[in-house]
């Protein structure tokens, strides 16, 4: 995660993990970024997975009040298919107050 203001990294932005199932999102797993704005492995090394709509949702009101700053999204949910079992997916955030950017990383 990269704050687009400064051309910093993001360190300490909670992230959920979600996936879709049937009307519901069931929580896979949470971590927090680090001093690079990065989380290693979010995904819970020892389970497959599976093909399917998933969801990482970055909790950005938190980091910027820790700042002293306002944020007109104090959530990012980012919603993706995996179309192959083990699938290894980079979900980068390009962040500021106001706006956010995201894509299919390699």
């Amino acid at each position: 995660m990269l704050n687009l203001e400064n051309g910093l990294p993001s360190p300490g932005v909670n992230v959920t993990l979600e996936k879709h199932v049937g009307k519901d999102w069931q929580p896979l797993a949470q971590g927090v970024t680090n001093e690079q704005g990065r989380i290693g492995e979010l995904f819970p090394g020892k389970q497959a997975f599976e093909a399917g709509e998933y969801r990482v949702v970055f909790k950005t009101g938190d980091y910027f009040k820790k700042a002293g700053r306002d944020t007109f999204f104090p959530e990012i949910p980012v919603q993706f298919t995996v179309t192959r079992t083990n699938e290894k997916l980079h979900i980068p955030l390009l962040l500021s107050q106001y706006g956010y950017s995201t894509y299919k990383g390699s």
